[in-house]
């Protein structure tokens, strides 16, 4: 049962949101095999001067043991 939470930064649609969570679960099927019902996407709104402190230090530099693609970028 698949659930992948995807944090960005605030300020995209509602609509580029639903059409992201779609790609994302297609992607996990695919690449699973589980069925669409399995599976559940989450989108997190995070403002840019909140980046650091809610998203690169805890689930990024705190967790590299987790992480399987590495971000191009350093700490801003």
């Amino acid at each position: 049962m698949p659930h992948v939470i995807v944090k960005m930064a605030a300020g995209r649609s509602e609509q580029d949101k639903k059409r992201l969570a779609e790609r994302v679960a297609l992607a996990v099927m695919n690449t699973l095999g589980t069925s669409q019902e399995a599976i559940s996407v989450a989108i997190e709104d995070v403002s840019p001067d909140d980046w650091n402190t809610q998203v690169y230090d805890p689930d990024i530099a705190g967790r590299q043991d987790t992480i399987y693609k590495q971000p191009g970028y350093d700490r801003f």
